[in-house]
């Protein structure tokens, strides 16, 4: 790691706010290398000093993972002029978080946080082959004709993709009297709107859109919307696999 601001460092490790740390330094309960801090803007190396604070020693992580079960109305960006994003529900001070991928904002579901760029970089590039699983539910009546559709690829209209890579497509239920279903449906892009754009080739509409899986990791049934959780270390260990 390089250098730090005393202040930037505890605030970053989520001990406080920048003024709440500057006065827990004024308070003496810092101390560097067993020496009491003086100053909030001295710098401090992590890898060579020792910071504790209230006597516990504070290290902070390169990298930060969050697993969010992403509501509707929330948008997939670090930044937005007109909606609130999925990065002001994580409480952290870190200024590199950003989402992996996207999810539509009336979207729900997992969605991972991360400042890990190279893991990111891989999780979506289509040469991973990284499933993502949806639970969608449809004004139409889905078919066997649909799901080997699905198997083949659809045109949807990007210039770049003749077809899409395949998809499995599960049904779930069906009701004929109200023209509904159920479906599960995994793909391996992130295009625009891909899952509604892929339904729409089919002449279906999708009224509810959820992701449930990201490769390996599973939206856990106990995580309200709008919570989330920090990976755990097998679960990070998986997703560095790809």
């Amino acid at each position: 790691m390089s250098t730090f601001r005393l202040d930037k460092y505890l605030a970053d490790a989520n001990i406080g706010t920048r003024t709440e740390v500057k006065n827990y330094i004024k308070k003496g309960i810092v101390t560097i290398n067993g020496t009491i801090a003086k100053k909030p803007d001295i710098k401090i190396n992590p890898d060579t000093d020792e910071i504790f604070f209230q006597g516990e020693q504070i290290q902070l992580a390169e990298f930060e993972y969050y697993l969010l079960n992403k509501p509707s109305g929330y948008v997939s960006a670090t930044k937005d002029n007109t909606a609130p994003t999925v990065l002001s529900l994580i409480n952290s001070n870190r200024k590199d978080l950003f989402p992996v991928g996207r999810l539509d904002k009336d979207t729900e579901g997992l969605l991972l946080i991360t400042n890990d760029g190279a893991l990111s970089h891989r999780l979506l590039s289509p040469k991973r082959h990284v499933d993502k699983t949806y639970y969608a539910e449809l004004e139409g009546i889905v078919t066997i004709d649909d799901i080997t559709a699905f198997e083949k690829g659809l045109a949807i209209g990007d210039e770049d993709l003749k077809v899409t890579m395949p998809a499995k497509l599960t049904i779930l239920d069906t009701d004929a009297t109200q023209n509904i279903s159920s479906v599960q449906v995994t793909i391996q892009e992130g295009k625009f709107h891909q899952v509604k754009r892929m339904f729409q080739f089919v002449e279906k509409k999708v009224t509810y859109l959820k992701r449930i899986s990201f490769g390996p990791i599973t939206l856990p049934n106990n995580l309200a919307l709008g919570k989330y959780r920090e990976l755990t270390s097998q679960e990070i260990e998986m997703l560095q696999k790809f």
